[in-house]
């Protein structure tokens, strides 16, 4: 497993005021990691995945049981950052009856017509569960703060300087209100850097296999880069709770990215006081009865 003191530095500390430029995107995020070397770091990297993998399968059955917890997995990033490939390396193992995975696209007009959390709030994972939010209601303070004209339906009024300020306030509601219910949430911010995010814009353009991975649309949003770390400082620094912590997740090397948000997860489970159901007296009698009757077939 990854050291708490290694985990301590990627956990936004509520009431902490923090800064992205101050956040390593590559793997060395320590001195005493740098003196190890990349090659040995991947390598423990890459063991530790695998152990929490299989730890995770074993976890999520508890959790599942149990059924009195839920889990939220909040990603957000800039395009290329490596969501879907986080999403789909470390759930390989989870069990598709108990996890569920949605990625927000542009809202509908119906979407609009609700508040901003509606669509959200009905896709939530039910107790013994693990919800995955690829993108989130975080692109409500994200990209229509970077794209103001994206904020329609709302009347004139509603649109005053303390804004965004209550939005946060709401988000903030609604993920206590989730957390008071029983929801666990983890929210991760995979910090690429804009050098690495050009580099693999070009892999898709040059690889045919990927080809469909571009649109236009990401480099258009990469032009306003500098505006979205900006937006995304004021959420992180706003939302990061004790009860919804976010974690700045280092991006540039996938590995690193991997084991880091599978180890944050399946520590997290671990931590719940799961266990299975108890069979009260009257069910053990049943289960002995049953495994008489099929023991006399």
């Amino acid at each position: 497993m990854i050291k708490q003191k290694y985990i301590d530095l990627l956990r936004v500390t509520p009431g902490k005021t923090i800064q992205l430029k101050d956040y390593d995107t590559g793997w060395a995020q320590t001195n005493g990691l740098k003196a190890l070397g990349k090659d040995k770091i991947k390598e423990q990297a890459n063991e530790i995945l695998e152990k929490n993998l299989a730890d995770l399968t074993q976890v999520q059955q508890l959790l599942y049981a149990d059924d009195r917890y839920s889990l939220l997995i909040v990603f957000q990033a800039m395009d290329a950052a490596g969501k879907d490939g986080t999403i789909k390396h470390v759930m390989s193992g989870v069990n598709p009856q108990g996890c569920q995975v949605y990625s927000f696209k542009k809202p509908t007009a119906e979407e609009l017509d609700h508040n901003f959390l509606w669509r959200f709030m009905k896709n939530l994972p039910e107790r013994g569960r693990i919800g995955i939010f690829n993108r989130s209601y975080y692109e409500d303070v994200l990209v229509v703060k970077v794209h103001p004209e994206l904020l329609t339906n709302l009347p004139d009024g509603k649109k005053d300087k303390t804004f965004w300020k209550n939005r946060y306030e709401d988000i903030n509601a609604f993920e206590r209100h989730l957390e008071r219910n029983g929801t666990v949430i983890l929210k991760f911010f995979l910090n690429v850097s804009k050098k690495t995010q050009k580099k693999r814009f070009m892999e898709r353009l040059d690889r045919p296999e990927k080809n469909w991975k571009f649109s236009a649309a990401d480099l258009a949003e990469r032009a306003h880069w500098n505006d979205y770390m900006e937006v995304y400082e004021e959420a992180i620094n706003a939302t990061s709770t004790e009860w919804a912590p976010w974690y700045i997740i280092p991006a540039d090397h996938k590995w690193a990215t991997r084991a880091l948000v599978a180890d944050i997860i399946t520590s997290t489970l671990r931590e719940l006081d799961l266990k299975f159901p108890q069979v009260s007296e009257a069910q053990l009698q049943l289960l002995a009865q049953a495994r008489e009757e099929l023991g006399n077939e």
